[in-house]
């Protein structure tokens, strides 16, 4: 049968019957919208990863500077950071003291904070609530600037201390955020039952609020752990010459020589990172607290 005539009787058809056409308008339509969107996203996810894959692939370099790509492939980098690299160690372990410090007392507080402010509709309790969570849509630049105008002006001078502070500023929204959460999809009869019963506040909040709003807690401080840790703008601002955490020295390294260790350190808390991310989700299901 001639070409012609087949497709000349596929438009007979089509044009004859217009939820025909319309079907398969819809159907162009769809599968134009995820071809583009799907490219979109495609191209959106390497430009995200590509900067992350180029530091790991440098840091198996052979060469003595980072260079892309490299002239050889070795391992001797991260054998280096072990064997030849005493200061960096040293600032990985206070950065590892800094950020559990400033996340131990910011679970603290934005607990407290969720369970005065997460079920109240009053007008001043979202202005508390935007106020606490003020840190997240304020540059990290600006926190650690206006600290250290107010550390300057009340005469403390710079310390592990006004570090620590400084951590805990940034790290609480990030708690507050995901027990609040948790607290909301909590069955607010629970509470209610136990009162009613003759209940301790204390003991409502031991034996029921606080198993249920655990993996709340654990996301929002692991997420808080990890922007403490990796944080440099703050900790640019807020350290004195003994407080030097990781990312600050990681940043004079690459300053003075661009030492392939930078490279390396940073392949090693990639790997960390993604280990502890695929941990955490088993555990606590952090991507739900953010639905």
């Amino acid at each position: 049968m001639p070409e012609e005539f087949v497709s000349g009787s596929l438009r007979d058809r089509i044009g004859n019957h217009p939820r025909a056409a319309e079907s398969l308008r819809g159907v162009i339509e769809r599968r134009s919208f995820w071809w583009v969107f799907g490219l979109l996203g495609l191209f959106a996810g390497v430009l995200l990863l590509a900067p992350t894959v180029v530091v790991i692939i440098t840091s198996f370099t052979s060469g003595y500077s980072l260079k892309f790509p490299p002239p050889g492939y070795s391992s001797r980098w991260y054998q280096a950071l072990w064997h030849e690299s005493p200061e960096l160690i040293d600032a990985f372990v206070l950065s590892i003291q800094l950020a559990a410090i400033a996340t131990g007392i910011s679970i603290v507080l934005a607990v407290a904070a969720a369970l005065a402010l997460a079920r109240r509709r009053e007008a001043w309790a979202r202005v508390a609530e935007s106020v606490l969570l003020s840190p997240l849509m304020l540059p990290a630049l600006a926190i650690g600037l206006s600290l250290l105008m107010l550390f300057n002006l009340a005469g403390t001078g710079l310390s592990f201390g006004t570090l620590v502070i400084g951590h805990v500023a940034i790290t609480t929204p990030y708690v507050l955020r995901t027990t609040a959460a948790s607290l909301l999809q909590m069955d607010g009869s629970l509470l209610e039952s136990a009162r009613s019963l003759g209940a301790r506040p204390f003991y409502v909040f031991r034996t029921i609020t606080l198993p249920l709003i655990a993996r709340g807690i654990a996301a929002g401080a692991f997420i808080g752990f990890m922007y403490s840790f990796d944080n440099v703008a703050v900790s640019l601002f807020l350290s004195d010459a003994r407080s030097e955490v990781l990312p600050i020295r990681m940043w004079h390294i690459i300053e003075s020589n661009l030492d392939v260790r930078a490279a390396a350190v940073s392949g090693v808390l990639i790997a960390a990172t993604l280990v502890l991310m695929v941990v955490m989700e088993r555990v606590a299901g952090i991507s739900r607290h953010f639905r």
